[in-house]
């Protein structure tokens, strides 16, 4: 597991993107799920694109479209349930099982405009301190990375996650980091997201929405 260089294996939580952005509603059902699918390939993607990460490891209970992610150079691993916190947990142990000298890096799947440099100026802060660190959504609330030594990871994602993740003694990285920070849940992350430059799976999907046959309606304001 794991042929390239670096300290860090990522483990991308991916629902299944039928099952995602529930909050896009001036979507259809299809639309949303193509963006679902978008936003977790140009994550992958941006991720394999950044120095010091050795691999991605995909969570998932979507055994079809893991092996879409598989096909972009992603390792995978089947969800054991329980939820968000659960997976990634799992997917640390299986990290440790096999590269144990690797530091476990959580990160959200929503993130189509992430770019390598702000991945990568957060894992250099990360790679200074020993203790768990994170980095605040852009919301403020939420959380778009999280990590820590295998001994010491402990995601904390849900409700205020980042409030969460401090309180047990998490630091957060500093810095501007605007495409880490910009995930996606409603029509404005969206939107945000658009402005900042979408990865190219994204933007295909985009483009396609605003050409397809109901092209009129604006896209995520945009």
């Amino acid at each position: 597991m794991f042929t390239r260089e670096g300290g860090f294996a990522v483990l991308l939580p991916v629902k299944s993107p039928g099952t995602g952005k529930s909050r896009l509603t001036t979507l259809t059902d299809a639309e949303r799920a193509a963006l679902a699918a978008a936003f977790a390939v140009d994550a992958v993607d941006a991720c394999l694109r950044t120095p010091g990460v050795a691999g991605v490891l995909v969570i998932s209970d979507d055994a079809g479209f893991a092996a879409t992610l598989a096909a972009h150079g992603a390792e995978t691993s089947a969800d054991p349930g329980g939820g968000l916190n659960a997976a990634l947990r799992h997917g640390a142990d299986v990290v440790r099982r096999l590269r144990p000298e690797l530091r476990p890096v959580a990160l959200c799947a929503d993130l189509p405009a992430l770019r390598p440099d702000d991945l990568a100026e957060a894992l250099s802060y990360a790679a200074t301190d020993a203790t768990a660190c994170f980095v605040r959504d852009a919301d403020g609330t939420g959380t778009s990375l999280y990590t820590a030594p295998f001994d010491e990871f402990d995601p904390r994602f849900g409700v205020d996650s980042a409030n969460a993740h401090a309180a047990a003694g998490a630091r957060p990285a500093p810095g501007e980091l605007a495409t880490l920070r910009r995930d996606v849940d409603d029509a404005d992350g969206l939107a945000a997201a658009i402005a900042l430059g979408l990865g190219a799976a994204s933007q295909r999907v985009v483009d396609e929405m605003r050409n397809g046959p109901h092209s009129s309606r604006s896209t995520a304001r945009s």
